[in-house]
């Protein structure tokens, strides 16, 4: 079975134990590794690892060895409680064939199998094994950003009072720029700076403890293009630059961006028909903003745009002495004006 968005994070956080196996996969191992964390604890409890009611088993030892998986499920401690057996960095070549005779062979009292991967296709073995499965989960892990109710959990693991309004704000706009890890050590660190504190958390107090140098990447830029949101296109140039970003290279990403929205809005069944055709694939909440650009752009202006990018490219790679940041930065400067019309 497959569980998605709010159902999938509440599954993470109490899973069933009945069930008999569980599958997490995406393309950012941090988030799910993170998923994976709260899942294993929630079922074998804080003292599981340590009474060995947990077997970690890499992919690639299954490859080698298919019956170490049923091994572990098949094996009983020495101490009562649920037990986990862990399959990690699985992919279709490594681990689908043990997995699948491992979940066949599977009877209640057994460990129960929890798998991480990457990022799987629709088509991949993994995936159709635990989605078709009628005792089995499988939860994809997309680059979401955390909700209000996810930040206000995390407020209160990190044992913080809900603060005002403008904080949670201030918050928000932090947690969508840090990866999970990173948002939740922010909270841990605040916490620690609030020890013995018991005013209300401020806005400044957030800002003093969050990092002070969030990195950007090329898409970050693209999006501010993408949007017509030219005040931001300096301040997150600027950071991209400083990060060892050239012109150049940022140039390239611009237009095989631009080539997927264009290709997108000139299919004959709509963006999001060409979307889905794009190779390689896009999933998620990145399809959906794909999706939503080409629908505003279209396609003659898209086809404007990739003569705009053209241009600036073969003026990055000529003999020209003119500066290659200015070049670039009023091209996209150009792109965001264009969006707004």
């Amino acid at each position: 079975m497959k569980l998605s968005g709010a159902a999938a994070t509440a599954y993470c956080r109490k899973p069933d134990p009945t069930h008999t196996g569980l599958l997490i996969f995406g393309a950012d191992p941090m988030r799910v590794a993170e998923k994976r964390q709260q899942a294993i604890a929630a079922l074998i409890g804080p003292d599981g690892e340590d009474e060995m009611r947990l077997t970690r088993l890499p992919a690639t030892d299954l490859r080698k060895d298919p019956a170490l998986l049923d091994d572990a499920l098949k094996a009983q401690g020495f101490f009562p409680g649920h037990r986990v057996a862990f399959v990690e960095d699985a992919t279709d070549v490594t681990a689908a064939k043990a997995i699948t005779a491992a979940l066949v062979d599977w009877k209640p009292g057994d460990a129960q199998i929890v798998v991480t991967a990457g990022q799987l296709t629709a088509k991949s073995a993994l995936r159709k094994l635990f989605e078709n499965h009628r005792n089995a989960m499988a939860i994809g892990i997309y680059d979401d950003p955390p909700s209000m109710d996810d930040i206000e959990r995390g407020l209160k693991q990190a044992g913080i009072a809900q603060p005002e309004r403008d904080v949670m704000d201030a918050l928000m706009a932090l947690a969508t720029s840090l990866e999970p890890g990173d948002f939740r050590q922010t909270l841990e660190k605040i916490n620690l700076y609030k020890l013995g504190d018991d005013s209300p958390l401020t806005v400044t107090e957030v800002t003093r403890n969050a990092p002070q140098s969030a990195e950007v990447d090329v898409d970050d830029v693209l999006e501010v293009v993408a949007l017509g949101q030219a005040d931001r296109l300096g301040p997150v140039l600027a950071s991209l630059y400083a990060q060892g970003v050239t012109p150049v290279a940022l140039c390239i990403g611009a237009m095989r961006h631009f080539r997927r929205l264009h290709a997108a809005a000139s299919d004959p069944g709509g963006p999001a028909a060409g979307v889905g055709r794009l190779r390689p694939p896009v999933f998620g909440p990145r399809r959906d903003k794909i999706v939503r650009q080409a629908s505003h752009w279209g396609r003659p202006r898209l086809e404007r745009a990739l003569t705009a990018l053209t241009d600036v490219d073969l003026q990055l790679r000529s003999a020209s002495t003119a500066p290659q940041g200015p070049l670039m930065e009023r091209t996209l400067l150009r792109l965001a004006m264009m969006a707004r019309r």
